[in-house]
């Protein structure tokens, strides 16, 4: 065996037990974000959300902070010694106004997993920012699906999906009448409606490289040691998708994306996971690739 190869099977040996046994991240998102705003010059702004609660000081003091820049000349390109899989299946889910962006959520586990190294990750919820809170190579995107997943010991991992503005997502097209009638209801409570069965593997993720690393939860209490997985490829929406959820929102900030924090030495590899397509119905599941 090269040792180019040995050298990267030992990388991805220690980024596995880093990941799965250092610090696990057990501390989910809030779920009411109203205490907190985007407004660089808030005193409820990013720069000081950790002096907002004791719990929340993480957002300040951090040193494995998310968003982040990924840049393709600063990564490890190496080839994934296990698939990362998908299973998610058609169950009832929740649509909540949490104050600053729209949750997806479904009851813990009902709505499918990703098996990663052979450990599987419960998808909890869903929800987007706008612009897109990670950067590549410099360039931000107009927005970013994250689709949070957690284990049965605590840790997190986080799917993150680009857009720019071009044609529909047909997923969030079948959620246009439901963040319509949420952008009606009354914002003195957290607007929630119940939109019925959504399939998630209509949202056909496809893309053969993401970039993967350690960061954090985008928003407080800011939770550390989160596996974060970023997909390379970009997918297209229409500007009315992406202005409609921040409609819907009605927080009166025209962006909920957290400015991006500093690496402080931290490694990112952009992972070539040669899978084959497979029936998106097949019981086996379905790659993310």
């Amino acid at each position: 065996m090269e040792k180019a190869a040995v050298k990267q099977i030992l990388f991805c040996i220690f980024f596995i037990f880093l990941v799965l046994h250092f610090c696990p991240a057990t501390s989910q998102e809030v779920e009411d974000e109203r205490a907190f705003d985007y407004e660089a010059w808030s005193t409820r702004g990013p720069a000081r959300w950790g002096q907002i609660r004791p719990d929340w000081r993480m957002c300040n003091n951090g040193t494995m902070q998310s968003p982040i820049d990924l840049m393709d000349q600063r990564v490890q390109v190496i080839s994934t010694l296990q698939r990362l899989r998908r299973f998610y299946k058609p169950v009832n889910a929740t649509l909540l106004n949490r104050g600053h962006d729209m949750m997806m959520k479904w009851t813990s586990g009902e709505a499918g997993y990703i098996d990663m190294n052979g450990t599987q990750y419960l998808l909890q919820q869903l929800h987007w920012h706008s612009p897109s809170e990670h950067t590549i190579n410099g360039r931000r995107f107009d927005l970013e699906l994250h689709m949070v997943h957690q284990s049965r010991t605590g840790q997190l991992v986080v799917i993150g999906i680009n857009y720019r503005i071009s044609s529909s997502d047909f997923f969030l097209s079948s959620m246009e009448t439901h963040l319509q009638d949420i952008a009606n209801m009354s914002y003195n409570s957290q607007p929630q409606k119940l939109v019925g069965i959504v399939d998630l593997r209509q949202l056909n993720i496809r893309s053969r490289r993401y970039y993967r690393y350690i960061g954090s939860l985008t928003v407080p209490p800011c939770t550390q040691s989160v596996v974060w997985i970023v997909l390379q490829q970009t997918r297209p929406v229409a500007r009315e998708q992406v202005r409609l959820l921040r409609m819907a929102v009605r927080d009166g900030s025209a962006t909920n994306a957290r400015p991006l924090q500093r690496k402080h030495g931290r490694s990112v590899q952009l992972c070539n996971d040669q899978v084959t397509d497979q029936d998106k119905d097949s019981n086996a599941g379905v790659p993310l690739n």
